[in-house]
């Protein structure tokens, strides 16, 4: 089991409850559209993988747009828990919000389709699909704990604290993207230096 897959099962705990077979498709969709991609994927796959049938899919779900929300919703829970965990470690001072860096390095050696929510975007931004307001949610998300871990950190006088985060923010998108699709494998470490200049120390 990596890091990620204990993380997951912690997380599990605050989502809404799912019978075993619903577990089973969750699980397998999640892999398979991150893997694969969210139209190359069919619920006749997901089904066969999960060992249940498409109306068990439909019964649990609703339909395949909704279970690729729930993927995402569920991946987002998985990152927030595996970021606070390792934060948690990190002493308070103003180069703190740097540390997020080094977590994210460390979560992108373990994923390597890179972003799932960017990914995702690519196949269903601009359209009415639920997975795009659950791209959003998780984008707003993260610019708001930068911001927060600015302000906390007191690198900066509180007036510039949402200026700083959203500049942390766009490193840390930025890095997130370049790790795969560029394949720089040190942009996590040099957005964090990149980082520490913003914040100034």
């Amino acid at each position: 089991m990596t890091s990620t897959d204990a993380i997951a099962v912690e997380t599990e705990e605050a989502e809404e409850a799912l019978t075993p077979a619903g577990e089973r498709l969750l699980r397998a969709a999640s892999t398979l559209f991150y893997r694969r991609g969210i139209r190359a994927v069919g619920v006749d796959l997901i089904a066969e993988t999960a060992g249940t049938t498409k109306k068990t899919l439909y019964d649990r779900f609703g339909s395949k747009d909704e279970l690729v929300a729930r993927y995402l919703r569920r991946r987002a829970r998985v990152w927030r828990a595996y970021l606070r965990t390792r934060m948690a470690d990190v002493p308070p001072g103003p180069a703190r919000p740097a540390a997020v860096f080094d977590v994210l390095g460390a979560w992108l050696g373990e994923q390597d389709r890179g972003c799932a929510f960017v990914n995702a975007h690519a196949e269903v931004g601009g359209t009415d699909h639920p997975a795009v307001a659950e791209i959003h949610a998780e984008k707003r998300w993260m610019r708001d704990y930068l911001v927060d871990l600015v302000a906390e950190s007191g690198a900066v006088d509180a007036a510039d604290a949402e200026r700083v985060g959203v500049e942390l923010h766009l490193l840390y998108e930025g890095a997130t993207v370049l790790t795969t699709a560029a394949g720089v494998a040190d942009a996590a470490a040099r957005a964090r230096a990149a980082a520490l200049r913003v914040l100034g120390v």
